[in-house]
Parts: structure tokens; sequence; C-alpha cells
């Protein structure tokens, strides 16, 4: 397509614009030419030289250019046949002459052109007794011209003939990497073992580092997948197994645990965590198609949402203090997915908080805050990926769905480090926006500096 562009390109310039400009341009040039034989005689006529001198040496039968000259006797000139030839050229010089001699100018520039030749001449009268006209022929002005045109082919024809080389070789240069970054795909779909070296600096090479990047971190997230699956089957199978165990052993009229009541109850206890455990694996299945369900008209009350789940929670742990700063502050999205998602921090929070949780909700944004142990910056930056559980962690599953919750709403989740703890944020990027424009305020007018 560039080298379609391309001649295109030339071939319009060529014959649309430089064929028009070739004419203009051997038209100067054989008047320069002209010119310059004119300031010969002019200068020997000038310097006294018999006229009859000037005519004897201009004796060039074999010219394509010729002198036609007039004194008191008549005209005079070697190329009579060449003047023959243009019958009409004596009469319109004549003409031409006496126009110039009337205007007074000395030297004028004309052309001649009939259908089968096309001329130029210079009529150049030096005094009343003698002038004289130089005349380019057609024969000049046509080898001038062809030699002018051959040149400039020449020139277009290296030009693009380099262009298509630099083209090509640009284009190898291009298409060889992509067939690696193809190759290599493909092995990679088929499961083959594969290798991507792309030493490249521009896009392309961005492009071979991202997708070698993307391979590892697939690849990364199939271990984790892979030892989740490995952890949950182990995690499902003992509460399975402590049921099944502990109800064959009743059936039998044996009571593992000391009483009835007792065996009952572990019995019932490892149900609710076995339901607890399924009942997260299906809610991260689910929670996408629980978003889209929310039309975008549907809001809820974080305020209420966080009173249910500390209601819920608060017993868990009450040696833990739990300080709140709430507003009516409404989210977009359903009441449901935005229970889970605050229960699920709050779980976290519970979890390693050494005695005191600070929750607030403000407009567009609710943070949880919690004074436990800092967070590793190589766990921060896999905190809210599936299946990544921390120090602690039970299955790796409640952060993922509370990234999938906030990001569906249009709201952004973050986990930071604080100094004596750990935070947690949920808002809108606006929302960022403008604590950051207050926070730049608030240092700048310490500063004493107007803002």
């Amino acid at each position: 397509m560039l080298i379609f562009v391309f001649i295109t390109f030339f071939a319009s310039f060529f014959f649309v614009f430089l064929s028009g400009k070739v004419d203009d341009f051997v038209r100067e040039q054989m008047n320069t030419v002209i010119d310059r034989s004119q300031e010969m005689i002019t200068n020997m006529y000038r310097g006294n030289i018999d006229p009859k001198i000037i005519m004897g040496l201009q004796t060039d039968e074999t010219s394509m250019m010729y002198n036609i000259f007039y004194t008191d006797e008549g005209n005079y000139s070697t190329a009579s046949e060449k003047i023959n030839a243009m019958p009409n050229l004596s009469i319109q010089i004549s003409e031409n002459m006496r126009k110039q001699t009337a205007l007074q100018k000395q030297v004028e520039h004309y052309t001649y052109e009939n259908d089968e030749n096309k001329a130029y001449y210079a009529i150049n009268i030096l005094s009343d007794d003698f002038a004289f006209v130089t005349v380019v022929t057609s024969e000049y002005r046509m080898n001038y011209r062809e030699t002018l045109l051959s040149t400039v082919v020449n020139i277009t024809v290296f030009v693009v003939g380099l262009f298509f080389v630099v083209l090509m070789i640009w284009m190898a240069s291009l298409i060889h990497p992509l067939n690696q970054i193809r190759n290599y795909i493909e092995k990679v779909k088929l499961g083959e073992d594969a290798e991507l070296r792309v030493n490249r600096n521009d896009e392309i090479g961005e492009l071979a580092e991202a997708i070698i990047s993307m391979r590892q971190e697939l690849l990364r997230q199939e271990r984790v997948k892979e030892e989740m699956i490995h952890n949950i089957s182990h995690d499902l199978k003992t509460p399975i197994a402590t049921i099944k165990s502990y109800g064959e052993s009743i059936k039998d009229g044996v009571y593992p645990y000391g009483t009835l009541e007792k065996s009952v109850d572990v019995i019932i206890k490892n149900a609710e965590r076995l339901e607890k455990k399924v009942y997260s694996l299906l809610y991260l299945n689910r929670v996408d198609y629980l978003v889209s369900q929310n039309t975008g008209e549907k809001e809820t009350n974080m305020k209420e949402v966080v009173e249910e789940v500390l209601q819920a929670l608060i017993m868990i742990r009450s040696d833990i203090q739990i300080e709140t700063d709430m507003k009516d502050v409404y989210f977009y999205g359903s009441y449901e997915p935005w229970r889970i998602t605050i229960e699920n921090i709050m779980d976290n929070a519970l979890r390693y908080a050494k005695d005191v949780i600070k929750i607030t909700v403000d407009e567009d944004e609710v943070t949880i805050y919690n004074n436990g142990s800092q967070i590793s910056e190589e766990r921060l930056a896999t905190l809210f990926k599936p299946f990544e559980k921390g120090q602690g962690g039970q299955f790796g599953i409640g952060l993922s769905i509370v990234h999938k919750v906030t990001s569906a709403n249009g709201y952004i989740v973050s986990g930071e480090n604080m100094p004596d703890g750990v935070i947690f944020r949920i808002y809108r990027e606006h929302k960022k926006e403008g604590r950051e424009s207050r926070r730049k305020q608030k240092n700048d007018s310490k500063k004493g500096v107007s803002s």
C-alpha cells in the first residue's frame, strides 16, 4: 500500500505538475542561451568591429542556433534552409521588429510556433542600421527537453528504487519479529515450551515484553489456582470427613465427643464451616451476575450496610474497640453485593487488628482502618487477585470479591500501609483527586502560599 501511494504520488507529480513546468523551464533556459550568444555579438559590435566581419564569423551551418542579421543593405543568414522550413518566421520577425523599434526596446524575446515547429528567438536592435535575431531551433529545444526529462525520470526511478529497497528492509524488520511473536503464541496455545527473544526498543519490543509478562503472569496464576484448588480440596475434605465419621459413630451408638449433644454440635460446626467455604466459592462466580442486574439506577446507603455488618460481626472479637464516623452516603449498586464487600473487609480487619478498628463513611468514600501488622509490598501488589492468600488468610477469595464489586460499580478499592496499621479505601476517582487537591492546599497554606 505504501509503495502504491508513493508511486502514485510521483506519477501525479511527474505527469501533472512537472510536465507543465518543464516547458516553462526549457523556455527560460533557451532564452538564457540566446542572451549569452547575443552578448558576444553585442560586445563585438560595440567594440567597433566591422559588422561584415561579425556576420562572417557566424558560419556554423550545423548549429541548432543561428543568427539573422539586418543591415541597411538587407538581411543575411547562413541558415537559409532552416528559415525556409519556417515560412512564417520572417514575417513574424519583421512585424515584431517594427513594434519593438516603435517601443524603443533593444532586446525582446519571442516564441514562434506552428503545427510542426516551435522555436524561440530574440530580436536585438543595436542601431538604426544594424540589428540581429538569434533563433533556437525546434530540434535544439526538443533535444534539451528530452535530456532534461530523461534526467528527471532517472532521478525519479532511482529515488523510487531506493525507497523500495529501504521499505523492503523496514518491512522485513517488522515481519520477522511479528512472525516470532505469532509462533510464540501458537506454541503457548498448544501448551508447548516456548521462548521469545525480540531485541527491539520500539512498540514491537514492548508488545513482545508484554506478551512474555502476560504468559508469566498466567503461569503464576495457574500455579496459584492449582495450589488453591489443592488447599480447598483439603479444607473441604476435613469437615466432610469429620461430619461423616461423627455421623457413622452416632449411628453406631458411639458419641466421639462424650455426649450426643456435643457430638452433634461438632457436626453442625463443621457443616457451617463447610457451608461458608462453599458459599464463598459460589459467590465469587455469581458476583458478576449480581452486579450486572443493577440497572445503574439502584443506590445503596453505605451507612446502613456498615451498621448491619457490625451487628453481625461485633461479637466475634469483643476485645476489639470499633470506632465509627459515618454519614448517610449513597453508593451506586445493589445492597447485597455491597454488604458482602464490607463484610469481607471487616472480616479481614477483625482477623488482623490488635485492638482498634476505625470506620469512616464520607462522601463517595468508605475507609476501614485496623491497627494490625503492616502488609508486605509483595503482598500489596497481589492483594485483590483471586486465590492469593496472605499469612493467616483462608481462601484468598474475599478480597477478590471486593475488587469485583467495587470495579463493576465504578469505584476503586485500595489497601495501604499506615504508620501504625493498615487502611482499606473504597472511593470514586474524582474523590481521590479532590482529596489530593485538599491535601495540597493544606500543605501550601502551611508554607504561606496562597492556593
